[in-house]
């Protein structure tokens, strides 16, 4: 299937009714011209009432990634082909003290061969299908998905030390419905869902949400699951802390909130918003003022630069792929494919404390803690990866300061 969604532009482009795009990134924040053209085609889509869009913006393949979008009307290829894609934030009892990294990274390798729970059992608990894709369950997929064990790197504020415990590790978890949101997004009429959406009333409509619902649970128990692995690799147990998807619609404000990438919250709750496997990640509350963006803010620092363009940017040796493998913190990254070793560096991505100093500045969250990355866990790209984009013509920059990289299809 092609890029229809990229089509749409100047079918839409004289189009009068354009809801309104709140910003939530300030001149500090790296944001490229095409995610910005985007948004104005998000906006046009039928239905659409408002758009709220975060520091982690950049370009997707149906639309931008790192918004929220409220409609009187369905639109599927917005969220994507990982519904209930999130990301949630388990401590373990196992001290950091008692932490050796060498030791970890070599458990934590071995973590998808943990035969720690019956994947039929576990989703008929969870009032799904005994059937529904078990194999794949507690599987993390590729890409930009992860596990990461963590700890505490510096807190902000006397409300922090309840949040977080700095004695602690703690694993974070990034992924999402894997084959199951596939087929979902596989069977959806993808002409009639861009030129029109779906009417959220009709057979097709609720047929979509009852499917896209299955999926946002799947998703959530396969990070439990996967959670689960890797505290029996590391010889330990884990406990949820919190739990927050960011590919999903929830019903909200007379219509429904459209999350692409951007974590579904509610004010009190507490959210990871992601760094990479070499910079922080950070755990934030969500304040009262994340009801004027739609319930939403960014998931992670969002990428930079494509992965066609990071090749040629980083790991042109050994020596440099070597390096890669490390971050500053002494942690270590396990991953089998050198290509996405490198699609996945740390230059890849946007610095996660200028999205969180933005989404603070605009009264969306307060900051709790820093995290950095101890241990990260990353899988070969399942099948064959497009590697074949080229890097973006300079002619598309950002606008009034904002940067430049290239288009992303990953949340």
């Amino acid at each position: 299937m092609g890029n229809p969604f990229g089509g749409m532009a100047s079918s839409l482009s004289c189009a009068t009714d354009i809801a309104q795009i709140q910003h939530y990134f300030s001149s500090q924040s790296w944001i490229e011209g095409a995610a910005l053209e985007q948004l104005k085609t998000v906006a046009a889509l039928p239905g659409v009432i408002s758009v709220a869009a975060f520091p982690d913006l950049h370009p997707g393949k149906y639309g931008p990634t790192g918004i929220a979008v409220l409609s009187r009307r369905l639109h599927p290829q917005l969220i994507g082909n990982d519904i209930g894609c999130g990301m949630s934030l388990f401590s373990l009892d196992m001290p950091l003290r008692k932490l050796r990294v060498d030791r970890a990274a070599e458990r934590l390798g071995e973590m998808e061969a943990q035969d720690c729970f019956d994947a039929r059992t576990a989703l008929s608990a969870s009032g799904l299908a005994s059937d529904l894709f078990p194999a794949a369950l507690g599987t993390i997929g590729g890409g930009n998905h992860f596990c990461e064990l963590q700890a505490v790197d510096e807190t902000f504020g006397a409300e922090s030390t309840q949040a977080v415990d700095r004695q602690r590790l703690y694993l974070l978890v990034h992924s999402g419905s894997r084959g199951l949101g596939a087929q979902v997004f596989g069977e959806v009429d993808h002409k009639t869902a861009i030129a029109d959406g779906f009417d959220p009333d009709s057979e097709v409509g609720q047929a979509w949400l009852g499917r896209h619902d299955i999926c946002v649970a799947w998703a959530s128990l396969n990070r439990r699951l996967i959670a689960e692995r890797a505290a029996s690799a590391l010889r330990c147990a884990a406990q949820l802390v919190v739990d927050v998807p960011h590919n999903l619609v929830r019903q909200k404000g007379g219509g429904f909130v459209h999350h692409k990438g951007s974590a579904a919250v509610e004010a009190g709750g507490m959210a990871p918003i992601a760094g990479s496997r070499a910079s922080l990640s950070y755990v934030i509350r969500a304040l009262e003022g994340t009801g004027s963006s739609l319930g939403g803010i960014s998931h992670g620092a969002g990428r930079k630069y494509d992965r066609a363009t990071m090749h040629g940017r980083v790991g042109r040796n050994r020596s440099e792929r070597e390096a890669l493998l490390r971050n500053a913190w002494g942690g270590q990254l396990i991953c089998g494919d050198r290509d996405l070793v490198i699609e996945e560096a740390a230059t890849a991505y946007k610095d996660a404390g200028q999205v969180v100093r933005d989404l603070a500045d605009a009264g969306l969250v307060l900051p709790l803690a820093a995290m950095k990355p101890l241990v990260t866990y990353k899988k070969a790209i399942d099948g064959v990866a497009d590697r074949t984009r080229k890097k973006p013509a300079r002619a598309d920059r950002g606008e009034r300061g904002h940067g430049r990289g290239g288009r992303h299809e990953r949340d």
